[in-house]
């Protein structure tokens, strides 16, 4: 199986349109070690020819442009793609709006929970993709699926999706009830297990606000885990003076401290641990970083876009 990140930033990419501070400067001015970064965004693929993407960015015209995979074969159709599923882990705006950039009445399939069809339903906008070419597909916690095109045909690939901690999307937050939307219900957020045949299978969970027992036993032993490192620090975007919320405010748990990520899922069997969806505040964004220093002697990778991996 093949992995490739085609996205490797949260919301907003990096650097950020209007982000001023000192990382998205050193970006924009094309300083050593820092790489640009579109939003999140995962491709599989089981043989090479088609592939399944885990979340449609904002990005995605841009990250099919430099992902040649992803875009129409030499001797394919005069209107074809190699994209035969997106498979959708919470319906955060920059896992949800590339969609509508795949409007092109091009056979694909929609993979999600109950909670993030229920959204798509609810917002009429996402009917630019006609239901009889684009069918929309349920995920059932707790199953393995074997993923398959529009035309029902298998593409190799399967995934397990799993409920982790997190929060519902920002847009759907109740403002008159804020402190209830610090949680999130069951298929708000969603991990996936994905494996093509009986091969080593890789963890995608690109975000989580807290990793319980429950989430520490189901990765343990993983081949390879892909983990939301939005923040480095809980309260990063507050320190950086560019926001007022904490990385567990809006749904996502910090690399470092004692209650982080690197911590919490030290000891664990695990063969190879990325970080992905990293925020435009992070210091890791830095590869000559302390901190980005400190990730590697504990074992950890920072995901770039085009980053590939081969299990």
């Amino acid at each position: 199986m093949r992995l490739k990140i085609v996205g490797s930033a949260a919301g907003g990419g990096f650097p950020q349109w209007n982000c001023n501070f000192r990382l998205s400067r050193a970006a924009r001015a094309g300083e050593p070690g820092f790489l640009s970064r579109t939003q999140s965004s995962l491709a599989a693929s089981a043989d090479g020819s088609g592939w399944v993407l885990f979340n449609a960015s904002p990005d995605i015209r841009q990250q099919i442009a430099a992902t040649p995979e992803l875009q129409p074969a030499p001797d394919a159709p005069l209107r074809s793609t190699p994209i035969r599923a997106v498979v959708l882990t919470n319906a955060d705006v920059d896992h949800v709006a590339g969609l509508l950039s795949l409007r092109e009445r091009e056979p694909f399939a929609i993979y999600a929970s109950r909670r993030v069809l229920d959204v798509l339903a609810a917002n009429s906008i996402f009917n630019v993709l006609d239901p009889a070419l684009v069918p929309r597909r349920l995920l059932p916690p707790g199953e393995t699926v074997a993923i398959r095109d529009a035309q029902n045909r298998e593409t190799g690939v399967s995934a397990e999706s799993f409920s982790v901690p997190g929060k519902i999307a920002l847009y759907l937050e109740d403002s008159s009830r804020p402190d209830a939307d610090f949680g999130s219900e069951a298929g708000d957020t969603i991990g996936v297990r994905i494996a093509a045949g009986a091969g080593r299978s890789a963890f995608y969970v690109p975000g989580c606000a807290r990793i319980d027992e429950r989430l520490r036993g189901r990765l343990d032993g993983a081949a390879c885990l892909l983990f939301d490192g939005t923040v480095f620090t809980d309260d990063e975007m507050i320190s950086a003076g560019v926001g007022q919320k904490t990385g567990r405010r809006m749904g996502h748990l910090a690399m470092w401290g004692e209650n982080g990520s690197v911590a919490g899922l030290s000891g664990l069997k695990i063969g190879r641990r990325v970080f992905v969806h990293i925020n435009n505040t992070n210091p890791v964004l830095d590869d000559t970083s302390p901190e980005r220093a400190a990730l590697r002697a504990a074992g950890w990778d920072v995901a770039h876009d085009g980053m590939e991996i081969v299990l």
